[in-house]
């Protein structure tokens, strides 16, 4: 309870509506709520466990809105699902054995190639394209390797998904944003199990900060599914340069 004075509290729970607001849209949330519990007192450990907590809330207040609006179909994504379930609890183990520093000199550079598509390609928009693979290839494929990375290392997997949605599947633009928070929830949870196994969540903290990912992925979801490409690729740009810039002044 000591990371929950007034002032802290406030200030985690205002965090966190700007992280869910973010993440529902383009990903990349804890970039903010990440360094909150780490300015609050957390041990690393305890604030990968704790936000992968609170953001668990967010992405299943995502995935529900988009469900909602009949844009994603969960029945039709078991395979990708489970694939990204099973990558998730494998990277959270690895994770805790591997030192995942060899991942920041690679992933800003991916991101930042991922910023130039997401700006230039033809097949970001709100029109669907033709798929390149099927669903069975991209469960096995994205599904296992992009959730291994998001309980692994974390920063950019909604950029990945969301990537891997339009250019191998032809999804368009929302409707690729509508599977990835599926996806996210999955690997979120995935990674939850792991850490609370582990001993590694500060419930108090989590739960507080839910309720400000409630908020921020509840309107940011419904301001995707309104205002669909024009809005979510260049929040995709923005997120992805950021991490790819924090991970450089990082390294």
């Amino acid at each position: 309870m000591e990371y929950l004075s007034f002032d802290i509290a406030l200030i985690l729970f205002a965090v966190a509506v700007a992280a869910g607001f973010v993440d529902s849209i383009a990903g990349g949330g804890g970039l903010l709520s990440v360094p909150a519990l780490l300015w609050a007192g957390m041990p690393p450990a305890l604030a990968l466990g704790t936000n992968k907590l609170q953001a668990s809330f967010g992405s299943f207040t995502s995935s529900y809105n988009f469900w909602r609006r009949g844009l994603v179909q969960p029945r039709r994504m078991w395979g990708s699902i489970a694939c990204t379930f099973v990558g998730a609890v494998l990277g959270t183990l690895w994770v805790q054995r591997i030192d995942p520093g060899f991942l920041a000199a690679l992933i800003p550079v991916l991101l930042i190639g991922f910023s130039v598509y997401f700006l230039f390609s033809p097949r970001i928009s709100d029109t669907g394209a033709h798929s390149r693979i099927g669903e069975p290839a991209f469960a096995l494929s994205i599904g296992t390797s992009v959730g291994f990375y998001d309980g692994f290392f974390g920063p950019g997997t909604g950029s990945f998904f969301a990537l891997a949605y339009v250019a191998l599947l032809g999804y368009n633009l929302l409707r690729a944003t509508a599977h990835t928070k599926v996806l996210n929830f999955t690997s979120n949870i995935a990674s939850l199990i792991t850490f609370i196994i582990g001993g590694n969540v500060v419930w108090a903290v989590g739960l507080l900060m839910a309720g400000g990912q409630f908020l921020g992925a509840w309107t940011g979801s419904h301001l995707a599914a309104r205002h669909g490409a024009k809005l979510i690729r260049p929040l995709l740009v923005v997120v992805s340069l950021s991490i790819s810039v924090k991970l450089l002044l990082e390294g």
